[in-house]
């Protein structure tokens, strides 16, 4: 007997039993004929997940290969992640994650009939990812400290977290980023059928105040100091594609879903789904944190010098909008796309202000009724003045590209817009910032005094050496190098570039063609580009259809310029393509 079982597309995703009854001569008898899983069907016209392009199906629930994007917006970096939604035991662990989570919004999973709506299984996930008390998956670790743990930075796929959290009795796994946070979302979300993706913001603003505006305070020296508002660098969530009964969707779209908890005056707590539509259009009464959201992607930056600590005055600076640089990978391609326009419309153009009228008027209840007029004085009265309205321009421009051990190279333009000398002293220093906008340690300062002709351009090299920032980098590849001028020469000119130091590569070779249940060998390859022994060298690999335990392999101490070569050997273990990762890590970072 052939059985053929087709489920409805309102049928609850998990795990089911087949039984068979078999009534014979009054004698009934029960036969357990094996299990099976019921899951969102993107390829089903029927299903609250359907996504009806092919390519984009291919990319956002089959692919296993994706990419993280950092660094800073003048400056984005990549690495390779393996999602692996299709390993084995990893369809099991995300339904483990299901029943972990039920209670979150339901209390009692008795009937489990809310597992048939994305949203709801959505927003269980988001919560269980780092945001449940006892049972989440991951943990972000406090004040920059994993001694406790592993370095947030050095996982390379979402595999192994998954595992270890599974394995651990449900217990956190110790220690993730933004990144590492939306990426197992993305493959859990990816497993249960539901299209996904992960999402970069950069120029990520977290206020706690004032939920459009982000504050900057630094002191004289241009040292940030650490204020309750923080400026992250970049910031990693998860969107992902669902038609929205709730909101009377009829037809799929992409929703935002941020699993990191972040700060929001009423404690921390994860975001989402939100429309992503509902972001771009302000209205934000329509969906679930659209406040939130908006405030992530549109917020005003404000950067203020403390003079000892009694007055604050606002800088004369051309400030970068928050939020004006979101990307994902693009489908098919290894190249990032640039989903901004999704977000919010151009800035400056009629509709952008129209809903940023619309959101502020929701965000601020006492300007419910106020004018458009109105808001816009509003706003004006609390940016910084343009370096322009003080008559010089300013900025820094990087001369090379440095990776870890080089030194960096900076050329500072400086430009007289006036008919009359200007004699100004600028304080300059560097300083150490962690993706999340923490300031660190100042490494560096200097003082320089500047005198421009009417109309007059100057170009004034600038060197931080590597023995000046390489004891201070540590985990933290991005330094913030700020050029303030003396309060006693009148106006306060600011100018600042975030520089982000690059790693030194590591080089996989596939030494021969990946075949099934055929041996293969690759070479990995790092060498010392330090002036110094680099201690306690580890390398993580990672293998994607090639083994499936990741392998760490301890390289011990290399000394200056030393070239570590090591030869891997494996058994492909399954059909697809093929990804090996490596990831490097010492005492240095």
């Amino acid at each position: 007997i052939n059985i053929s079982v087709f489920p409805p597309s309102n049928a609850c995703i998990g795990r089911y039993i087949l039984n068979m009854q078999i009534t014979s001569c009054g004698h009934t008898y029960q036969r357990c004929l094996g299990d099976f899983y019921v899951l969102f069907n993107p390829w089903c016209a029927d299903d609250p997940a359907y996504m009806d392009n092919q390519a984009h199906r291919e990319e956002y629930v089959l692919n296993e290969h994706g990419i993280l994007y950092e660094g800073v917006h003048k400056h984005i970096t990549s690495r390779p992640w393996h999602f692996g939604q299709f390993e084995d035991g990893i369809l099991d662990i995300c339904l483990k994650i299901l029943d972990m989570g039920a209670s979150y919004h339901h209390g009692s999973d008795r009937d489990r009939c809310w597992r048939n709506d994305p949203v709801h299984v959505s927003m269980v996930v988001n919560h269980m990812i780092s945001s449940h008390t006892t049972n989440s998956i991951m943990k972000i670790p406090e004040n920059n400290d994993y001694l406790k743990g592993t370095k947030p930075f050095s996982w390379n796929g979402s595999v192994p977290i998954l595992q270890q959290w599974y394995n651990g009795r449900c217990r956190p796994v110790r220690y993730g980023y933004c990144g590492s946070l939306a990426s197992v979302m993305c493959t859990v979300m990816r497993c249960l059928g539901i299209p996904s993706r992960v999402v970069t913001n950069f120029c990520f603003p977290c206020s706690i105040e004032n939920p459009l505006g982000i504050n900057e305070i630094f002191d004289c020296t241009g040292k940030n100091l650490c204020g309750k508002d923080k400026l992250w660098r970049y910031h990693c969530w998860n969107e992902s594609w669902m038609a929205r009964r709730d909101i009377n969707q009829c037809c799929g779209d992409w929703q935002c879903l941020d699993p990191t908890p972040l700060e929001t005056g009423r404690g921390s707590a994860c975001s989402g789904p939100t429309w992503v539509r509902s972001i771009r259009e302000g209205e934000l009464d329509l969906d679930y944190d659209g406040h939130h959201m908006f405030s992530r992607v549109n917020s005003n930056y404000v950067g203020w010098l403390s003079q000892n600590n009694t007055q604050k005055t606002k800088f004369f600076c051309d400030a970068w909008p928050c939020g004006q640089h979101l990307i994902t990978k693009s489908v098919g391609s290894e190249q990032f796309e640039d989903i901004t326009g999704a977000y919010k419309y151009e800035l400056g153009s009629v509709k952008n202000k129209e809903a940023y009228y619309r959101a502020y008027r929701r965000i601020h209840p006492g300007y419910c009724n106020a004018s458009n007029c109105h808001i816009e004085r509003e706003l004006s009265s609390l940016k910084n003045p343009f370096l322009s309205d003080s008559g010089i321009n300013m900025r820094l421009k990087m001369a090379n590209c440095p990776m870890y051990g080089e030194d960096v190279q900076l050329h500072w333009l400086l430009e007289n817009l006036h008919s009359e000398n200007k004699n100004l002293k600028f304080n300059l220093c560097a300083q150490i910032i962690t993706y999340s906008g923490w300031p660190m340690d100042q490494f560096w300062k200097d003082t320089v005094n500047v005198t421009l002709g009417p109309r007059e351009v100057k170009k004034i090299p600038l060197c931080i050496s590597y023995s000046q920032y390489g004891p201070y980098l540590c985990d933290h590849n991005i330094m913030k190098v700020v050029a303030v001028s003396d309060p006693e020469c009148g106006e306060v000119l600011m100018v600042s570039r975030d520089i982000v130091i690059n790693r030194p590569p590591v080089i996989v070779k596939l030494l021969s063609q990946p075949r099934l249940k055929v041996p293969c060998t690759a070479e990995i390859s790092f060498c010392n580009p330090l002036q110094e022994d680099m201690k306690n060298c580890v390398m993580t690999l990672e293998g994607c259809g090639l083994f499936k335990e990741p392998m760490t392999i301890d390289l011990g101490t290399l000394a200056s310029n030393q070239q570590a070569r090591t030869i891997v050997e494996f058994t492909p273990y399954r059909l697809g393509s093929h990804r090996l990762l490596a990831n490097f890590g010492c005492h240095k970072f």
